[in-house]
């Protein structure tokens, strides 16, 4: 069985930055600002054939009850809880401080076994830091540097001796199979008339092994927390009024109807002309990874501010990531004009993003766990809608009524001709035409096509994505063979 690390210590230490290290990937944002960390983030981590589960926390602060602080400092005990041995780090080039000693005594207070960890031990500078952590009463201090990757040896060896005083056998864990055995789609599509075709949906077969993983997105204070932490049912993330408290995507696992989901939280997403500061730079980045890694994203929606500029550009991001989408209206329990605030969301989305036409919007209230039950049921359908798979024989019979309805225009007097055609890809549900001119159809036929076949296939909401490929002149062959015979009659054999 896995067992647990938790990473604590005041703000500023390299707690991130430790993790990041353990877990083999930068995972957590890492900045110089203090309490750049505020929820506990979850991964699993490794040093050498010790493999873990690994709890990064914010920083130890103390603050009166209900304020910021207050709530992060719940999170880290919670992670305490959780965890079988914890590393408490502190930085050592400034040596033991007064909320060093006071979170010293906190963690003996837990009674559960603490590895004391110096951090920034770089150069020889540091000792005499080193030598302050035995004012702590926490055993001796093990030196590293979490940014370089110096001390890992000796901390391996702590953590195998605390887990054995406990009674927990480092070595009988399971390896950690998620991704494992995943490989790209390698189908290079089907070539011209084939109607035997069907791609090979390599990356799809696994589905059933790994979690679905479902982003929340959205503006500062539209509730994506509040949501994680209703459906989860336990305060897993901190929220409250302050807009921004999300500063980086927290993977949350949970569990719905027996199908495995990871939830992400992300931070919240404004104006880009707004965003200055280099922390919020980084958050952003860090929610559009999040976006990009995930299969289905609800785009989260203020019910009292209604739909803004600014939701359709994350919708627009969203749609050219190819990501199924599914829209939650919040706080529907304080909107009191029900009618005109759906009408103005559909009004904007067709207006502004017609290929969102369709999508499915569920009205919630995350505070009151009203709604809560239609979340799960959208999602589903948009990811089966997202993985949709046409065969090759029905798209080409849709295809051939579609052209002849509205045939492709011409171009200089000369027309395009669309030939054949085949599913290549889901997730999202990709196609490639075969056509005589593929670089003059025009934007607008291809938008027609996407329309067309979303409303005869029942896509309704789903980003669809077509390619298009020069087909062969089933005559080019011909024409050479009767070129070169013509040549070789002229000159007849052995002429000059």
């Amino acid at each position: 069985m896995t067992f647990t690390l938790a990473i604590v210590g005041r703000p500023n230490v390299g707690k991130s930055t430790l993790f990041n290290r353990l877990a083999g990937k930068r995972l957590a944002i890492v900045d110089d600002t203090p309490g750049v960390t505020r929820d506990r983030r979850e991964a699993m981590g490794n040093i050498s054939d010790l493999e873990f589960r690994l709890i990064d926390t914010a920083g130890l602060e103390e603050g009166a009850p209900g304020t910021l602080s207050d709530r992060m400092r719940k999170q880290t005990e919670a992670a305490i809880e959780d965890a079988d041995v914890t590393l408490m780090l502190y930085d050592a080039r400034v040596g033991v401080t007064t909320m060093d000693e006071h979170f010293g005594a906190m963690l003996r207070r837990a009674k559960k076994p603490v590895i004391l960890c110096a951090n920034k031990c770089e150069g020889r500078a540091v000792q005499e830091g080193v030598f302050e952590a035995y004012t702590l009463g926490l055993g001796d201090p093990v030196p590293l540097s979490a940014e370089h990757g110096e001390g890992l040896a000796d901390l391996y060896q702590f953590i195998v001796s605390a887990l054995k005083e406990i009674g927990i056998d480092p070595y009988a864990h399971e390896e950690e199979e998620y991704g494992k055995g995943q490989s790209r789609n390698e189908d290079t599509g089907p070539e011209e008339g084939d109607l035997n075709y069907e791609f090979v949906d390599e990356e799809g077969q696994n589905d059933d092994e790994r979690p679905l993983r479902l982003a929340i997105v959205g503006r500062p204070n539209a509730g994506k927390s509040t949501l994680i932490n209703a459906l989860v049912g336990e305060d897993r993330l901190i929220t409250g009024p302050e807009a921004g408290l999300t500063r980086d995507s927290i993977a949350v696992d949970w569990e719905w109807e027996g199908m495995p989901v990871r939830l992400f939280d992300t931070a919240g997403l404004r104006r880009q002309a707004r965003i200055t500061e280099k922390l919020e730079k980084m958050s952003v980045a860090d929610t559009m990874r999040a976006v990009q890694f995930a299969e289905v994203v609800c785009l989260m929606l203020d019910g009292e501010l209604g739909i803004e500029k600014q939701d359709l550009k994350i919708a627009e991001k969203v749609v050219k990531e190819g990501r199924a989408l599914v829209i939650i209206l919040n706080k529907w329990d304080a909107v009191k004009d029900r009618l005109d605030t759906q009408r103005q969301l559909k009004d904007a989305l067709t207006k502004s993003l017609p290929q969102l036409k369709g999508v499915q919007i569920v009205t919630v209230s995350a505070l009151m766990d009203k709604g809560l039950d239609r979340i799960m049921p959208a999602v589903e359908e948009a990811y089966s809608m997202w993985n949709a798979r046409i065969p090759t024989s029905p798209f080409n019979k849709w295809l051939s009524d579609t052209l002849e309805k509205h045939p492709a225009p011409s171009v200089a007097g000369r027309r395009i001709k669309i030939r054949y055609g085949a599913q290549i890809k889901t997730r999202p549900p990709t196609f490639s035409l075969f056509c005589n001119m593929p670089d003059d159809l025009p934007d607008s036929y291809v938008r027609y096509l996407e329309n067309e076949l979303r409303r005869d296939f029942n896509l309704p909401g789903v980003p669809l994505r077509f390619y298009t490929r020069k087909g062969s002149n089933p005559y080019e062959g011909r024409r050479r063979q009767n070129r070169d015979s013509k040549r070789g009659k002229r000159y007849g054999k052995g002429s000059k």
